[in-house]
């Protein structure tokens, strides 16, 4: 079976944007488009079905508009009655990627990610992808000579935040999800990786020999040898490497300024209580203004 990539509509701003941005990734891959609209069932039967003809109604008037939109995607509607969160969780499984809608923070230029968003970020293995209220097509691209971004000009970076430090290594899913996505996009990519100071370095004690500048180093050449197999397998990708001191979140928000989309990773756990997204995933996921897609890995 095809798979899709698939967007939950449910009529607000926020989720319109998330299929318009999924229609324009679905053209980047050549997949079908799947539209997904969760109903939770109304207490009468006769409201439950005027609800789902009026919605009904407005998911095909959606699909219409997509396909003048995007006339090379093929676009399916789907509406299924059922629980939003674990319903959407299950959608996910059965896509290539999931793109949802997230209400956006006005100035503060976030995210702010309800707990169905995070429920199915926490609990799909497939990739999900979070866009804000108000996401163009032009907010993607650079500047052009006039200096407005528009749909014809090249693509902003793909901003991948990686984690070196693991015991089993940077995940190979989240380098395979990013660098596939710079080169679908033709952008540059720019991998992110923040290291942590030894302690005494906040207090200004020195170190002989000098400790700091040694911890940068290795940082560096661990994030390069990270990178050299995916530059191979990638050689049109112009790729950047920045390792810097200091805390993951805001080095990796601060780097994502100008992206097109970021790429964090979520890992996964077995545990089927409570939302697990890590601290640094979830503060991208309110503080980036670009679309923001989440890859789960083990």
């Amino acid at each position: 079976m095809t798979r899709t990539v698939t967007a939950g509509l449910d009529g607000s701003p926020e989720s319109r944007a998330a299929v318009e941005w999924a229609a324009r990734e679905a053209a980047l891959r050549a997949l079908p488009l799947r539209i997904l609209h969760v109903r939770e069932p109304e207490p009468e039967a006769g409201a439950d079905r005027a609800a789902a003809g009026e919605w009904a109604r407005r998911v095909r008037q959606s699909a219409a508009g997509l396909r003048r939109r995007h006339p090379a995607v093929e676009v399916v509607t789907d509406q299924i009655t059922g629980e939003p969160a674990q319903t959407l969780t299950e959608a996910a499984d059965g896509a290539e990627l999931l793109a949802l809608g997230s209400r956006g923070l006005g100035r503060l230029g976030g995210f702010l990610v309800g707990s169905a968003g995070l429920f199915v970020i926490a609990h799909t293995t497939r990739p999900v992808v979070l866009v804000r209220a108000g996401e163009a097509a032009a907010d993607e691209h650079r500047p052009g000579p006039s200096g407005v971004p528009s749909a014809a000009t090249p693509f902003r970076p793909v901003v991948l935040g990686l984690d070196i430090d693991d015991p089993e290594g940077p995940s190979q899913a989240l380098l395979e999800f990013a660098f596939d996505a710079a080169a679908r996009r033709g952008a540059a990519l720019r991998v992110v990786h923040a290291w942590t100071p030894p302690p005494y370095a906040a207090y200004g004690v020195p170190a002989d020999p000098p400790v700091v500048p040694a911890f940068g180093r290795r940082a560096s050449a661990l994030l390069t040898g990270a990178l050299r197999p995916w530059r191979q397998k990638y050689p049109d990708v112009e790729v950047s490497e920045a390792s810097r001191a200091g805390n993951a979140a805001p080095v990796l928000i601060d780097a994502a300024s100008d992206a097109s989309l970021v790429v964090v990773g979520r890992r996964v756990r077995t545990s089927p209580y409570g939302i697990h997204v890590g601290h640094v995933t979830h503060a991208v996921l309110h503080h980036v203004a670009a679309p923001v897609a989440v890859v789960a890995h083990s």
